[in-house]
């Protein structure tokens, strides 16, 4: 007859994110704020050209530079979502991460 083993026990395991180890934590997370601005910067000035590139080509009938223009205004407008819910995201995955 065959031996059937036991499955293993599970450990219980604490790990908690230490991020007063890194060093040159508060340089990073500048980096980042400014890495942050300046693409916030860039999605308000796409948006901005993009909406009179669409508006400019809609009122001269050029449909394809209208598309381009409305494409603009949909990715810019995606590109600024996407930056702000990004700290958020951060953030809750830090506080999820230290209660794990």
């Amino acid at each position: 007859m065959p031996v059937i083993a036991a499955p293993p026990v599970l450990l219980e395991v604490d790990v908690f994110p230490d991020f007063d180890a890194v060093g040159g934590k508060t340089e990073i997370l500048q980096v980042l704020g400014a890495l942050l601005t300046v693409v916030l910067v860039f999605a308000v000035l796409m948006l901005l050209v993009s909406a009179i590139v669409w508006a400019i080509a809609s009122s001269h009938g050029n449909l394809q530079a209208a598309s381009r223009g409305r494409t603009g205004v949909l990715v810019s407008i995606g590109a600024a979502a996407l930056a702000g819910a990004g700290v958020a995201w951060v953030n809750f995955l830090v506080q999820v991460g230290s209660t794990v």
